[in-house]
């Protein structure tokens, strides 16, 4: 077991080590390097494409710049868009050297610390302590890895906006309550106002894009604060909403505050700069508040605090069935677990391994199958399962495809896909395949038992009666 999850890692490892490698190429000079695919659509093709996406762009831009230089031009227009192209290089050289950084530095924790645990004198605080570290490392490259795919999907317009009826004021309770303990162990203050009554809070947006947007500002402005207050709120103006953060922190330059929105960019892009991220918050917000119908801008003097404001239309909606409330969902894991008879669909160990832990509590049986025939075959044998945890990407038969099958003669058993895939329309998909739900990669166990239980539940937990016609396995 410990050599299966050595050659895992090593793996892991070896891609970082690529893309390290490829961006070292590219900062030499070498535009020519493209980073090769596994095929298997993970979170690390995903960075790949990008990063390949990205060494495109340079290429293209080296390309135009030494044209312009072979047959320079007194044109005005040509030399603005000379130097626009060299700012963008000089951008990107930066980000590739950022993310170098970005990426070595979690994985370095993960490595490292995961190695150590495998002392035998280690104290239980001690491994306690590492776990805690492994996991921090593991969000924070996850959220470079998802920042990627974001601007990515934003860029090839695959980013769709949904409306729906939205609480304002609860959004902003929703925030306040989300930072308010880290903001105090800093010894700072966070405020909020929400001006208008509830009756007049209750508007048609895109409420995952608005909460993006206030959470990515609100974590900017504490992230840039070492003292003093954060504030944030709200004012109606007209036929919109303004919504605005300010903080006391550093500031940004004047001749930065341009640029802050563009992908890539910090305020501090030198080597000696003190915060962690890949600077591309304020450019995906830029992006959800734009599809919203809005603006966003900055007020900031240097060393005194920063000013974030966006716009978005005012549409006011009727309140039609009670109150419509974003409500945060805690799970509730104090339960006595319903023992269930469980499939795990999934041709990766290390991940049957992860998912058989998380539902140690739940299995009353458990099968597990590395191809989607396996799982119709396996299905048919054992007409009474109570939940298939369904990988999307394996030999033979793919995910959707066996889900497709096993509906046709078993429509009670709880399906949720599980999958590293992680673009738009993945959930539509799985859902139109005959799936219960979908869950991405990797696996938060909280989300994953939460939504178990809510489907459980809708549901029931009788045993549905197997139609007659049902086919009889071989």
């Amino acid at each position: 077991m410990k050599e299966c999850e050595g050659r895992t890692a090593q793996t892991d490892n070896e891609r970082i080590q690529e893309f390290i490698n490829a961006i070292m190429q590219v900062a030499k000079g070498d535009y020519t390097v493209q980073l090769e695919l596994s095929g298997e659509n993970n979170m690390m093709d995903s960075l790949a494409m990008g990063l390949n996406m990205m060494i495109d762009d340079i290429r293209l831009s080296v390309e135009i710049a030494h044209q312009n230089e072979e047959f320079r031009k007194v044109n005005e227009e040509l030399k603005i868009a000379k130097d626009k192209a060299e700012e963008s290089d000089r951008l990107k050289s930066a980000f590739l050297a950022n993310m170098s950084h970005e990426i070595r530095t979690p994985m370095n924790g993960i490595l490292g610390f995961a190695a150590l645990l495998k002392k035998p004198e280690l104290s239980g605080v001690q491994q306690q302590k590492y776990i805690g570290i492994i996991e921090k490392s593991g969000e924070r490259m996850l959220n470079i890895i998802n920042d990627l795919i974001e601007i990515s999907k934003i860029e090839s317009g695959q980013t769709a906006v949904s409306l729906a009826p939205t609480n304002i004021n609860e959004q902003m309770e929703f925030v306040y309550a989300f930072f308010r303990h880290e903001v105090e162990r800093k010894g700072m203050r966070l405020n909020y106002d929400c001006p208008l009554p509830t009756e007049e809070a209750f508007i048609s947006t895109d409420r995952e894009k608005l909460y993006a947007v206030l959470i990515n500002l609100v974590k900017n402005a504490i992230k840039y604060s070492q003292e003093g207050t954060v504030d944030f709120g709200y004012v109606k103006k007209g036929k919109e909403l303004e919504f605005y953060v300010k903080d006391t922190g550093i500031g940004i330059p004047a001749d930065k505050q341009e640029d802050v929105f563009n992908r890539f960019v910090q305020a501090d892009n030198s080597i000696t700069r003190k915060y962690e991220g890949a600077g591309l918050g304020l450019s995906i917000s830029k992006a959800y508040v734009e599809m919203l119908g809005g603006k966003i801008r900055v007020n900031s003097t240097e060393g005194q605090g920063s000013q974030f404001f966006f716009t978005i239309p005012y549409v006011t909606i009727k309140e039609e069935a009670g109150i419509i409330a974003y409500k945060i969902t805690i799970p509730n894991l104090d339960d006595k677990p319903e023992r269930l008879k469980l499939l795990i669909a999934e041709d990766d160990l290390a991940n049957v391994m992860l998912l058989t832990a998380i539902l140690e509590d739940y299995i009353g049986e458990l099968f597990h199958v590395a191809t989607g025939t396996e799982a119709v075959e396996t299905c048919m044998r054992n007409p009474d399962i109570d939940l298939i945890l369904m990988d999307i990407k394996m030999s033979k038969m793919d995910g959707y495809e066996a889900v497709r099958h096993i509906r046709k003669f078993n429509r009670s058993v709880t399906i949720i896909a599980q999958t590293a895939y992680a673009l738009s329309g993945e959930k539509e998909k799985a859902l139109l395949s005959g799936c219960d739900d979908y869950i991405a990669k990797p696996i938060n166990s909280n989300t994953l038992l939460e939504m178990i239980k809510r489907l459980r539940k809708k549901k029931g937990t009788a045993t549905d009666t197997v139609h007659s016609n049902m086919p009889k396995p071989e």
